[in-house]
């Protein structure tokens, strides 16, 4: 069957519609991809009140990283006026598309940027259970903890006078 050319499977650009503009943005060269999915795990890290690299946030910080996200098309919207919200927008949902995938970056998108928004609710999430077959039917294996619900023996009886 042989490999086909992943040039042909993978789109490797996003379209964002701005005032009347779509706004097409190339994906990031893997050095900014890998160093955009350092920062973001660093950020939940340090949101968790775990301890990061500091080396990492300061290289994030010395660059200007939505720049190197939107590459050409950074300079594209700024010379067409675009303002920061909207730039902001674009940039914080190509982070997303880098970090995770173009369907993550849709919803962050259409939902304005809004979280609570952007991720699936129960409903959503059951009808795509529906749509996948259904839920798991499988079980969830027992108590891991050693505990067993099994009475004790108790000592001092039959049992126990009998071996002596």
């Amino acid at each position: 069957m042989g490999f086909e050319a992943l040039d042909d499977l993978l789109d490797d650009t996003l379209t964002l519609p701005i005032k009347g503009r779509e706004y097409v943005v190339e994906a990031p060269s893997a050095e900014i991809g890998l160093r955009t999915q350092a920062l973001v795990q660093a950020a939940a890290i340090a949101a968790d009140g775990g301890r990061t690299n500091e080396r990492i946030l300061a290289d994030a910080a010395e660059r200007d990283m939505y720049a190197d996200l939107l590459g050409d098309t950074h300079a594209q919207m700024i010379a067409d006026g675009v303002k920061w919200p909207a730039l902001k927008h674009a940039a914080l949902t190509t982070m997303v598309w880098v970090v995770q995938d173009r369907e993550a970056a849709e919803r962050y998108w259409n939902a304005g940027g809004d979280p609570k928004a952007a991720a699936p609710n129960r409903a959503s999430r059951r009808s795509q259970a529906a749509r996948s077959g259904g839920a798991s039917t499988t079980r969830n294996p027992g108590s891991g903890s050693g505990t067993s619900t099994r009475p004790a023996r108790r000592r001092g009886g039959k049992a126990s006078a009998a071996r002596k």
